[in-house]
């Protein structure tokens, strides 16, 4: 008998030897990197080339669509000359200030909203009318109340960042399990320890989706304070480009616009992989 209880007890051994690392795990992991990242690759270099080809054989003129080449030339030029850093850390730092305010604004608001139904039914018809006026309407009505520089860009930005951060927020936390919520009140977990421990945790993944959608809507918010309030950021040299009809130039901007967002969204993707982990 003791010795049916002593086998019972001793675990098998593949419970306990752990899995090497083989080289088809190795060759799989490498292999889905690889399916993640040549997909926009391929479809990059396929726009490129039409564009090249476009402008190769004249169908548009290259006053109006500069060669892919010309734009590249532009782009090195204007970061080794023209300045072209300082703008985009300007409109960095204005995005990212907005983002600030944003994340500040919906995290506890969209808890409120989540757990509270009947502030969540006076306020949602409220923040969804809000989502009716252009960002360019409100431009005006900041620089009167506030005037002009960092601040009422970065307030313009939050408000354009708030209402993606807010909706996955809410949605995350009134996803989660009832059942554990339930067991770890049942335990004692205050509600502190509960949004701290349980909540946030679990809800952390949608929580980041909204904050990288944001994050990268902060950058078109910076632009569009820069068009109607000015400052020092890519907006303004926007629109220099455009009074001086600058197609190249224009182009320019737009593709550090495009690499800035691209930045942004992969910079909170990464840290989403890490939580992730």
């Amino acid at each position: 008998m003791s010795e049916l209880k002593t086998a019972h007890r001793t675990p098998p051994a593949a419970a306990t030897t752990p899995v090497p690392r083989t080289a088809a795990g190795r060759s799989a992991r490498a292999g889905g990197r690889l399916a993640t990242v040549l997909p926009p690759l391929v479809f990059g270099l396929v726009l490129v080339g039409t564009w090249d080809v476009v402008t190769r054989t004249k169908a548009v003129s290259a006053f109006f669509l500069p060669s892919p080449g010309t734009v590249a030339q532009a782009f090195v030029d204007a970061i080794t000359d023209g300045g072209l850093l300082g703008y985009a850390w300007q409109t960095v730092v204005e995005s990212a200030a907005g983002s600030g305010l944003g994340i500040a604004a919906a995290l506890p608001l969209g808890y409120l909203m989540a757990r509270s139904t009947v502030a969540a039914r006076a306020l949602q018809p409220y923040l969804a009318a809000s989502q009716a006026v252009p960002a360019v309407a409100l431009a005006p009505l900041l620089a009167l109340w506030i005037g002009y520089g960092l601040l009422p860009i970065a307030i313009l930005c939050a408000l354009l960042v708030f209402f993606p951060m807010l909706v996955n927020t809410m949605l995350g936390l009134r996803e989660l399990d009832a059942e554990v919520l339930n067991a770890a009140r049942v335990d004692g977990v205050g509600r502190w320890g509960m949004l701290r421990h349980i909540e946030f945790p679990l809800a952390l993944p949608s929580i980041l989706a909204g904050v990288r959608t944001g994050c990268t809507l902060s950058i078109t918010g910076a632009v569009v304070g820069e068009f109607v309030m000015g400052g020092e950021g890519l907006g303004q040299l926007l629109a220099v480009q455009r009074g001086q009809a600058d197609s190249t130039g224009l182009f320019v901007s737009l593709l550090t616009l495009t690499l800035l967002a691209a930045a942004t969204y992969g910079t909170v993707r990464l840290v989403e992989l890490t939580v992730d982990r």
